[in-house]
């Protein structure tokens, strides 16, 4: 596909917003044959449908249950190299993040924003002992050369009282001095959204809440396609190749090709809390070492929040809920309190969230599973089956252009180079950064008018939910242009309410639904099933 044709297509964006229709994609994952389907709508899942989409492939995507409803929205929210990365020597890996990292924030501004990070140095029992601090300042020159300079920002030293100026809930008495790097943060759910509208703006067909329930194969044993349930119907969907990029689900796709296959994936449970950010009166982000311990946690503002996180220990039980624990909770706690001067208690907790990272397993995969390297993995089976995982947010972009490039070459085809790299997403235009929302900009970009049009209507324009910036109005934009189905939809992804705020969150879900309603045609009694199962879901995570 040409440099021409994406020019055009940035043209029509013209801040207008862009149609994400879910009834007319099922319409066509029925109708039309493809080149390409993919399976998995988290963001390496929705990465593949845009990569391939620009390079002019007919595409379709599916997802069982929501857009980022899995690992993609319980990251760190962080686009970053990874600085424990460089330590541990993975250098190449680093360098391709921070290169991955400069690459998104221009094609998505709007959501990714750069992010100072304090790593204070502590007299006794912290980060580093302080004869090695020196070695931690060459780690820093090491993370700027390696790519964070493409920001203009280059590490700095900060003295403790520079330091506390930033972090002032520190414990002075054993702060020694910091450091300060330069990274990135994102809202990774609606980051993995903006990237699922745009391959459908570019021509993929996406769909959601449409579970493969079986893969189709030809007479030589080769995958032609799937089907999946959505609304009552089965819907047998024909392509060429399939790429798995289901995550940590990816074995089970595995498992409905041959009945008896070699893992790909190692589960490691990561756990955030979330506090206000009053307790902490953090300006910037944070990291913080784990007492005796070679681990670190992030502590990260977010609006009037701040989230700490995250754990990381093996995981072998039901893929579809991992939670919170109470050793989770404590483990958390125990480390920012061992760094503070005052001590945050699990009664100040207001929002939490679990997540699964999938880890590619591997003979040397034994160690703990914070030890274990971020690479990632394009893994094709006898039927031709595509499978991507592994890897990290911030290189969703070079893993989906690989399971494509693989996809391209299966397809026999020659010249369809991949082209996100310079691929703006939906948003990214026209931003008026001057006379923007300063609660909308930072998640709809140049939509942001668009939601404040629809505020204007009568009662849309009240809070959504008690204490956070969302507008119910916004309800009425994620059923209309955003795909979004159900209460816990909105709460959870579309608005992130549910981790910032969970019982306020339970508090506003029958406006939500009652909202939803009237956009889906929900009837009340299904009206109050979502509610009723969004507060048993918040209920239970607790």
């Amino acid at each position: 596909m040409s440099r021409g044709y994406l020019e055009e297509r940035r043209l029509d964006f013209n801040g207008d917003v862009v149609p994400f229709d879910r009834r007319q994609a099922l319409r066509r994952l029925g109708d039309e044959s493809f080149d390409v389907l993919i399976i998995g709508g988290g963001i390496t899942g929705a990465g593949c449908a845009l990569d391939a989409a620009t390079r002019g492939l007919r595409v379709a995507l599916v997802e069982a249950h929501d857009f980022a409803s899995g690992t993609s929205s319980k990251s760190s929210k962080l686009v970053h190299g990874g600085l424990r990365y460089l330590q541990n020597g993975e250098l190449r890996l680093v360098y391709e993040a921070l290169a991955e990292r400069q690459i998104l924030a221009g094609n998505a501004p709007h959501l990714v924003h750069m992010l100072p990070f304090l790593l204070p140095i502590f007299r006794d029992g912290g980060f580093i002992d302080r004869r090695l601090a020196r070695g931690l300042g060459l780690a820093m020159w090491g993370y700027d050369l390696t790519g964070g300079f493409r920001y203009g920002k280059l590490h700095d030293r900060l003295t403790k009282s520079e330091a506390l100026a930033r972090f002032p809930t520190l414990d002075g008495s054993r702060l020694a001095y910091a450091y300060v790097y330069y990274d990135a943060t994102a809202d990774d759910a609606r980051l993995t959204l903006a990237i699922a509208r745009t391959a459908a703006f570019h021509g993929a067909a996406v769909a959601n809440y449409a579970p493969v329930q079986s893969l189709t194969h030809d007479r030589d044993g080769r995958v032609v396609g799937v089907t999946v349930a959505a609304d009552g119907l089965t819907i047998a969907i024909r392509a060429r190749v399939v790429i798995n990029a289901c995550g940590v689900w990816s074995d089970r796709v595995r498992a409905m090709d041959r009945d008896t296959i070699a893992p790909l994936i190692r589960q490691a449970k990561g756990i955030h809390i979330t506090v206000p950010r009053s307790l902490i009166g953090n300006q910037i982000a944070a990291v913080l070492p784990v007492p005796g311990d070679r681990r670190t946690v992030f502590v990260v503002p977010w609006g009037d929040f701040t989230y700490v996180g995250t754990t990381d220990t093996d995981y072998d039980g039901d893929l579809d809920d991992p939670r919170c624990n109470d050793d989770d909770v404590a483990y958390l706690l125990r480390t920012i309190n061992a760094s503070l001067a005052r001590s945050i208690a699990r009664d100040d907790i207001v929002g939490a969230w679990a997540g699964l990272r999938p880890l590619v397993a591997t003979s040397r995969s034994r160690g703990r599973t914070s030890d274990l390297s971020r690479r990632h993995l394009v893994h094709t089976g006898a039927s031709g089956l595509i499978t991507v995982t592994g890897g990290k947010l911030t290189t969703y972009r070079r893993m989906s252009e690989e399971a494509v490039d693989k996809a391209i070459r299966m397809l026999g085809l020659h010249g369809h180079r991949s082209l996100t790299a310079r691929v703006p997403l939906v948003g990214a235009d026209q931003i008026d950064r001057d006379g923007a929302d300063p609660h909308l900009a930072p998640r709809y970009g140049a939509e942001a008018g668009a939601v404040l049009a629809l505020s204007r209507q009568p009662g849309l324009a009240r809070p959504l939910v008690a204490g956070l910036p969302y507008l119910r109005a916004e309800v009425v934009f994620a059923a209309r242009y955003e795909m979004a189905q159900t209460v816990d939809d909105v709460l959870s992804r579309r608005t992130r309410a549910r981790v910032l705020a969970r019982r306020a969150s339970v508090a506003a879900a029958t406006d939500v639904a009652m909202l939803l309603g009237a956009e889906l045609g929900l009837s009340p009694e299904m009206q109050r099933a979502q509610v009723t199962a969004y507060r048993t879901r918040v209920d239970d995570a607790e």
